[in-house]
């Protein structure tokens, strides 16, 4: 085995305890790395692969970045999944006898970053763990950031834990070896970097005493196992205590509605599908905030819309103050401007890595307390004073800061400069001796000038020679011969030193140095006495974003001219003039065509739409959604007037997607959302399913279709909105007694349509997709070929046996009554059917003369045409029509 220095030796043992990350190994000015974390590193960062000597008989592999620039290097390997260790220098350099010591100080993970770059200001930085204790999962997630700590568990599904993973958008997921092969296959493709650690029974006594045991005790023991589990973690990875991870913040279920990924995907709650950016979801549109904290908190209320009645309308009563007192509502909004956030300065003083400008943010943000509270109390809501009520403003904590630190400090802790005057006894008589003694140095100055006549002469310092006299060489002849001492020679100047100059100098810079000391010792002392009051800081703050919440979604609601929906407990919903909220707003230039929208308990709980496409039965479906959601997060809604019930879940299947990575095709992943939607369904839930049936031949996906309507409609009853282009299916009104038809309303003027967009009563006959594909640009050719293809297909339709024979059975399969024939067109299609399945088992006994078979044909088409509504048919359908029996002619 090799000999390595003593250095190295040092190195190899701190990289053993940390063997799945990247050792920052400081030496001096840089962080270095070695062996195969050098290659990695110099591979994936790109920067220099070097060697060193280091005792073997070959140079080490080494690079490394410097100690003042490695955070942008180290968030480039934390985004590329890798683990940081942050190997710092233990023991003061003149003390050590051989090597300095050295210890990992922390370690850095997706999930435990605590700022820069990779932590946006509006977005928690949650870390989750999963844990599998007792027979049933559970979650609990954490930002680092901001202290806040929540948790479920009791699960005996793993499903639901992967939904709630969902909410949170953890950068990392921590789970126990028993979980972790599944969470990792269910969550393959999200971006979360996800890790394996497993409980160490060592920290359990520590863990305990991060909380009160009265909260402690309130947990199941399957809670207390995954709290654990994260905190051991947590601790194990950042090398300190946790001070300002105080509460737990523990829920069930049934406490909010269920969105899964793929609902929260396709209503583009908090991002859109198109670019995954902000701008164009419902939180956008929401999001009037003044803070980054109240931000944060609106993005869990739209991920997590409440299931109590009590709750929402507590939370509607408070935006309905707010959008009726404007003056109300703009004083709010302004004090709230002025207050920065303090979850993440709480963050910061537990870190021990806050600054004195986040100590005087904090004292600015404490300014607005007592103006906040002033502005809720005049209100005239009793729910409103509600949330200030004995609310603790902190006014101590805010003195302290302010007889402390100056108003405009520096951002660095170490170069003095922060604490006021008067503050200090000592450090006032240094700053009096540093004061005097730069006085004394600028009356020398100009006294040398005065004896030497030399007007450029001038006293200057740097770190290397301290203070100088520097003079042109052009006044060089000048200088009384042996008044100076040579220093230094510059290109156009000399330096010079003298006795009285250095002994001055000692007693300036060592003033300067006990200052320094002595200043930065008072602001550990004070921001150690802040860590002691963190509980205190983190309730204030959460009453605050609240507030900021409530002022937005009044902002929101008032600008929109939103209206108050009525919250019940009943089954019936119903909207007067729905709108998509963010479409609408979007498109500010045009007027939005408002619909109904109405399910009613023993009368309408499934609406069938067909109609066009482009007329706007996606947009829709997804307003009745939105609108929902909006109201159980306590908002108003975009309509004129609406009853909404609580829904428990909404389910979307909306959009064709193949899913590559684990080989499913469209028709398969629609499947399994439908599969999803068949056995976690309730009454109270409501279910969208955009274009049911796609991806497989027509037939068959028209007979899906209408078994999966038949069996939420006879199953589950929940409210459910189905789009379709199988017009076909517009004949289940007749069996099925929740069901009604609607369409969007189309215009035609000779060849020209016009979606109004408009949802009417009444199934629709064509879905214009020829017409679409023209004003998309299609060339004419392929247009023009599409037509004669419609046709073509079209007449075969009606004589097809096997198409024809297919749709008959799914027709008399639907219920248990004889086949309802809609039209006389359709009781000829029938016909032909039959006649065709005859001619095809007869066929080959010749017993059908040809003279017959015409016969035939013509008698169906004489039916055809006296079957024909000529006042109730359009132009195009018209042409349609007589091309269908030019063909069959």
């Amino acid at each position: 085995m090799a000999k390595y220095t003593p250095m190295i030796e040092q190195y190899l043992e701190i990289k053993e305890k940390a063997k799945d990350a990247f050792l920052f190994f400081r030496l001096g000015d840089f962080y270095e790395m070695f062996f195969e974390d050098a290659k990695l590193a110099a591979q994936e960062l790109e920067i220099t692969l070097t060697g060193r000597e280091g005792g073997a008989e070959e140079k080490i592999p080494m690079c490394g970045v410097p100690f003042h620039s490695a955070e942008q290097y180290i968030y480039k390997l934390i985004q590329k999944g890798y683990k940081v260790a942050i190997c710092e220098q233990v023991q003061n350099p003149a003390e050590a006898k051989g090597v300095v010591k050295r210890e990992i100080v922390r370690v850095i993970t997706p999930g435990t970053v605590m700022e820069g770059k990779m932590i946006g200001e509006d977005n928690n930085n949650f870390i989750v763990c999963v844990s599998h204790f007792n027979d049933t999962y559970n979650l609990a997630a954490c930002d680092l950031t901001t202290g806040e700590l929540y948790e479920t568990s009791g699960q005996t599904s793993l499903d639901f834990i992967i939904d709630e993973i969902g909410t949170y958008s953890p950068v990392e997921i921590v789970s126990e070896a028993s979980t972790y092969s599944y969470i990792h296959e269910r969550m393959s493709q999200n971006s979360s970097t996800i890790l394996m650690t497993e409980w160490n029974a060592k920290d359990e006594q520590s863990v305990k005493e991060q909380f009160t045991t009265k909260l402690w005790e309130s947990l199941s023991l399957s809670s207390q196992h995954c709290v654990a589990l994260l905190m051991s973690y947590l601790k194990e990875t950042q090398k300190r205590a946790l001070s300002h991870i105080t509460n737990i913040h523990s829920y069930e279920r049934n406490q909010y509605m269920t969105l899964d990924p793929f609902t929260r995907r396709n209503l583009e709650l908090v991002e859109t599908v198109r670019d995954q950016s902000k701008k164009g979801s419902l939180l956008w549109l929401l999001d009037k905030t003044a803070t980054s904290m109240g931000a944060r908190l609106l993005k869990r209320w739209v991920d997590k819309p409440l299931m109590n009645l009590n709750s929402i309308n507590e939370r509607l009563e408070v935006v309905d103050t707010l959008v009726q007192q404007y003056i109300i509502r703009e004083d709010l909004r302004e004090k709230l401007k002025n207050v920065y956030d303090l979850e993440r300065l709480v963050g910061r003083i537990s870190y021990g890595n806050a600054n004195a400008r986040d100590l005087v943010a904090l004292k600015k943000s404490l300014e607005q307390v007592p103006a906040l509270i002033e502005i809720c109390n005049d209100s005239g809501s009793d729910n409103l004073s509600s949330i200030v009520h004995s609310l603790d403003q902190c006014t101590d904590l805010k003195d302290r800061i302010d007889e402390a630190i100056i108003d405009e400090p520096p951002i660095s802790v170490k170069e003095g400069a922060m604490i006021k005057e008067g503050y200090h006894d000592y450090l006032d008589q240094l700053r009096e001796a540093s004061v005097n003694g730069k006085q004394w140095l600028a009356e020398l100055e100009q006294r040398e000038r005065e004896v030497t006549g030399i007007k450029k002469l001038k006293i200057g310092y740097n770190k290397v020679f301290g203070y100088f006299i520097e003079i042109t060489k052009a006044n060089i002849n000048l200088i009384p011969e042996g008044r100076y001492e040579r220093k230094q020679t510059l290109t156009n100047a000399e330096r010079f030193i003298t006795p009285e100059l250095k002994e001055k100098e000692a007693l300036i810079l060592e003033a300067e140095e006990k200052m320094v000391g002595i200043e930065y010792e008072l602001f550990n002392d004070l921001r150690n006495e802040l860590k002691f009051q963190l509980p205190r800081l983190q309730m204030l703050a959460g009453i605050i974003s609240t507030l900021d919440v409530f002022q937005s979604l009044a902002k929101v609601s008032a600008e929109n001219e939103y209206c108050k929906p009525v919250m019940t407990n009943s089954y019936d919903l119903n909207i007067k003039d729905g709108r998509h909220p963010v479409v609408e707003s979007i498109s500010k230039d045009q007027s939005f065509i408002a619909n109904d929208s109405l399910f009613e308990s023993g009368d309408q709980n499934i609406l069938l739409i067909t109609g066009p496409n482009m007329a706007g039965k996606s947009t829709y479906m997804r307003q009745v959604s939105l609108i929902c959601i909006m109201a159980q997060i306590g908002c108003f809604v975009p309509a004129s007037e609406a009853t909404i019930p609580i829904i428990d879940r909404i389910f979307t299947r909306i959009g064709a997607a193949d899913d590559l990575v684990s080989g499913q095709s469209t028709f398969m992943v629609e499947m399994k959302d439908i599969q999803v939607m068949t056995e976690k369904a309730t009454a109270k839930s409501l279910v969208i399913i955009d274009e049911l049936g796609r991806g497989t031949s027509t037939s068959e996906g028209m007979s899906i279709a209408q078994a999966v309507i038949e069996f939420l409609h006879n199953e589950i009853g929940c409210k459910t909105l189905v789009s379709t282009h199988f017009h076909e299916l517009a004949h289940l009104e007749k069996h099925l007694p929740f069901l009604k038809n609607y369409s969007m309303s189309v215009k035609e003027s000779g060849d020209e349509v016009t979606f109004l967009r408009k949802l009417i009563k009444g199934a629709a006959s064509t879905s214009y997709g020829i017409y679409c594909a023209q004003i998309a640009g299609i060339p004419n050719s392929i247009i023009e070929r599409s037509y004669l293809l419609l046709n073509t297909f079209e007449s075969r339709d009606v004589n097809n046996d096997s198409n024809g024979l297919i749709d008959n059975v799914v027709r008399e399969t639907a219920v248990t009554e004889q086949p309802v024939v809609e039209s006389p067109l359709m009781q000829n299609k029938v016909d032909t059917i039959q006649m065709s399945l005859f001619e095809e088992l007869e066929g080959n006994n010749t017993e059908v003369n040809d003279k017959q078979k015409k016969e035939n044909k013509d008698n169906v088409i004489e039916k055809e045409l006296r079957s024909l509504d000529l006042l109730n048919i359009t132009p195009l359908q018209a042409i349609q029509f007589l091309s269908d029996l030019k063909s069959k002619l």
